[in-house]
C-alpha cells in the first residue's frame, strides 16, 4: 500500500499545470450563454451587467493562461485580450452565418432558436469556434478540452486544429469525426456518421496533412467515409450514404454507394446503383 501511495504521490508532483476540465467546461458554457441567451443561466436585459459578464469572462482566460504559461509561448493578458477582440468576427458572426445555413438545410426546423436550444450541430459547431480562434492563437490543450466536452454531449468530434470556412451545416450530428488536418470549404452540408479522416496513422506523420480537403458546396451524407490528406472532393460535389473514398473526386461529381441485395425467393443476386436525379 505504502509503495502504491508513493506512486501515486510522485504522479501528482508531476502534473503538468493544467486548468481542470470544470473550469475548461464552465468558461466555454458561459461563453456561449452570452453569445446566445438561449444558453444562458442568465439572461442579460441591462447592458452594464452584460459588460460586466464579457469583462469577467476576459478575466478568467487571463487567470487561467497566466496559471498555465506552459500551455502557450506569450503573455496570457495579451492572449486573452486577443481572443475577446477577435470574438465578434471569428466566432460570433460566422456562428450567426452556421445558424443560417443549418435553418434553410434542414426543413424540420421550425425557428433558429429551436437549432440554437436543441440541436447537437449547432452546439459541436459553437465549440470548434471558439476552440479553433484558442488554437489560431497558440494556446494547446484547453481548444482540445472544449472540442471533447462537445463531444461527450453531442456526439461530434471536430478537432480544434481543423480549417472549417463559413455557412457549415451538420444535420442530425451524431458520430461526426472531423480530422486535424481536415480543410472545409464555405456552404458545406454533411450528416450523421461523416468521418473526414486519415489514412496514415503513423506518429512520425503527425505534422502531414493526414486528412482530406473538402471544397466548397459540398454534400456528404450519412456515413460516408473520406481519408487521406490528398484526398480532395471537388466544389460541388455530393458523396452518398455510406461511401468509401480515399481518391479525390472532380468538381461536380456524385458518387453513390452500390447496394448488393440478395433475393431468397429466386436464389439470384441483383445490383442496384443509386443514381441522382439530376
Amino acid at each position: 500500500m505504502d509503495s502504491f501511495i508513493d506512486r501515486l504521490h510522485q504522479a501528482h508532483n508531476h502534473c503538468p499545470e493544467c486548468p481542470s476540465p470544470k473550469v475548461i467546461n464552465r468558461f466555454f458554457d458561459e461563453i456561449l450563454g452570452m453569445l446566445f441567451p438561449e444558453h444562458a443561466h442568465e439572461i442579460y436585459r441591462e447592458r452594464a451587467n452584460l459588460e460586466s459578464k464579457f469583462f469577467d469572462l476576459k478575466v478568467q482566460l487571463r487567470k487561467i493562461l497566466k496559471n498555465n504559461e506552459a500551455l502557450h509561448h506569450g503573455d496570457g493578458e495579451i492572449l486573452a485580450d486577443a481572443f475577446f477582440d477577435r470574438l465578434e468576427a471569428e466566432v460570433f458572426e460566422k456562428l450567426h452565418e452556421d445558424l443560417h445555413a443549418m435553418f434553410e438545410g434542414d426543413p424540420a426546423a421550425k425557428s433558429k432558436t429551436e437549432i440554437i436550444r436543441c440541436y447537437p450541430g449547432f452546439y459541436a459547431i459553437a465549440a470548434y469556434r471558439v476552440a479553433h480562434l484558442l488554437h489560431l492563437l497558440g494556446i494547446a490543450l484547453i481548444p482540445r478540452m472544449i472540442t471533447e466536452y462537445a463531444h461527450s454531449k453531442s456526439g461530434v468530434d471536430i478537432h480544434p486544429g481543423a480549417k472549417i470556412g463559413r455557412f457549415f451545416c451538420i444535420d442530425h450530428a451524431t458520430g461526426i469525426v472531423i480530422g486535424e488536418t481536415t480543410v472545409v470549404g464555405d456552404r458545406v452540408k454533411i450528416y450523421q456518421g461523416v468521418t473526414l479522416g486519415a489514412l496514415s496513422v503513423n506518429k512520425e506523420d503527425a505534422d502531414k496533412k493526414r486528412h482530406p480537403t473538402i471544397e466548397d458546396d459540398v454534400v456528404i451524407y450519412a456515413g460516408a467515409t473520406i481519408l487521406g490528406g490528398d484526398t480532395v472532393i471537388g466544389k460541388g460535389s455530393v458523396v452518398g450514404g455510406n461511401v468509401w473514398l480515399t481518391k479525390s473526386i472532380p468538381a461536380k461529381s456524385k458518387i453513390y454507394y452500390q447496394t448488393k441485395i440478395y433475393d431468397g425467393s429466386s436464389n439470384l443476386t441483383d445490383f442496384y446503383v443509386l443514381k441522382s436525379d439530376a
